[in-house]
């Protein structure tokens, strides 16, 4: 019986190994660019409403503790201002610069463009592991010619 328990036990330690190992990769091609699309289109969508409430609750937990819905509308309301609106990246595939990665504290860190006209958008997003996802922690968006 001890040793069914232990095999048991080194079981569950593998499959907890894998699990965290795994939030320590850059997820597939595929997976990575449906996060920096719903991302960056729940902000857009944020900007073109003027109401961040979803997408605060979207990111994570630090973030969302230092950066309440009214700073959020605070720090982008040139976006809403402008009525800047990119959903067209939708139908774009993202150009990454440089490769993603996750660095030593585990955050994944993804910078590129999506080659809109006239202007270009440009994006550095950092997310860290959270409730078994990545959650937005960082993010900077530029609209114009040059990063």
């Amino acid at each position: 019986m001890s040793l069914i328990v232990r095999l048991l036990g080194l079981v569950v330690l593998l499959l907890a190994a894998a699990t965290a190992q795994a939030q320590n990769k850059v997820p597939s091609e595929r997976a990575l660019e449906a996060l920096v699309k719903a991302t960056l289109l729940s902000f857009n969508d944020a900007n073109v409403t003027g109401n961040y409430t979803v997408f605060h609750a979207k990111l994570a937990k630090p973030f969302r503790e230092q950066f309440p819905v009214e700073r959020l509308q605070r720090t982008f309301r040139e976006f809403n201002r402008k009525h800047i609106d990119f959903d067209i990246i939708a139908a774009m595939k993202p150009a990454y610069d440089p490769a993603p990665r996750v660095d030593d504290d585990g955050k994944l860190l993804v910078k590129g463009s999506f080659p809109t006209e006239p202007l270009h958008i440009y994006f550095d997003l950092g997310f860290i592991p959270s409730d078994g996802e990545w959650k937005l922690i960082r993010i900077n968006v530029k609209v114009g010619s040059d990063p």
